[in-house]
Parts: structure tokens; sequence; C-alpha cells
């Protein structure tokens, strides 16, 4: 089996020993992403809405330099800090996602990295 760290400009780069993706089996797992702009690594200002989307534009770079889109995600977890943000990051999933509809789980943590709001990760098909 090979396995394939994968980067792309488009995320933020990893902040730890990790890849922002690694493609194995005809599947690619993705880092979990939080809201940091990939170009100055600082945090996105916010409440769960915007941190939402700049995760979400994190993964989806990383889906498309894996050369698969979001029809392709098989699972995502999603960490939420509070489950009282659960119905506005539901409506930007949604809308980004579109017709995709992944398997997914949706956790409450006590804490995330920065103390952001929300992690998402994915798994997908190739």
């Amino acid at each position: 089996m090979t396995i394939e760290s994968l980067h792309t400009d488009l995320a933020p780069k990893a902040i730890g020993p990790y890849a922002q993706a690694v493609r194995a089996n005809g599947f690619l797992f993705t880092a979990g992403q939080i809201a940091l702009d990939p170009e100055t690594m600082e945090l996105i200002a916010g409440d769960v809405t915007p941190q939402t989307e700049r995760v979400l534009q994190s993964l989806s770079a990383i889906i498309t330099a894996a050369g698969a889109d979001w029809s392709r995600v098989v699972k995502t977890t999603v960490y939420l800090r509070d489950m009282a943000d659960f119905a506005a990051m539901n409506a930007v999933y949604t809308r980004v996602l579109g017709d995709a509809k992944p398997a997914r789980s949706t956790v409450a943590v006590l804490g995330l990295p920065r103390d952001v709001r929300v992690e998402i990760e994915a798994i997908v098909a190739l």
C-alpha cells in the first residue's frame, strides 16, 4: 500500500507534525481544518458562521487538490465547541455541500486548537 501526503497552498499549512491530507488505498483522509487564513495563518474573526465558511473553503481546496469534489466525500466529522452553534454551522455546511450528503458525525468537545468554534475533517473516495 502506498501512502502519500498531500499539500495545497490554498489551505492552511499544518501547524504540527501532520499532513493536510493523506492518500491511501483509494481514499483521502484530511486533517481536521480550523478557521485559519492560509496566507496569514491568522484566525478568522467572528462566530461559527465565518469560521465554518473558512473551514469548508480549506477542505474544498484540499479535496480539489486530490482531484475530487464534495460528491466524493463519504464521511465528515464536525467538532463544535458549543452544540448551540449546530444550526449556524449546519446552514453553512448544507449550502456549501449542496447535493453531497456524506455520512456525518457532529460532536461537542471541551476545547479546540486556538479556541476556535469549529473543526471539520473528511474522508473522500478517490
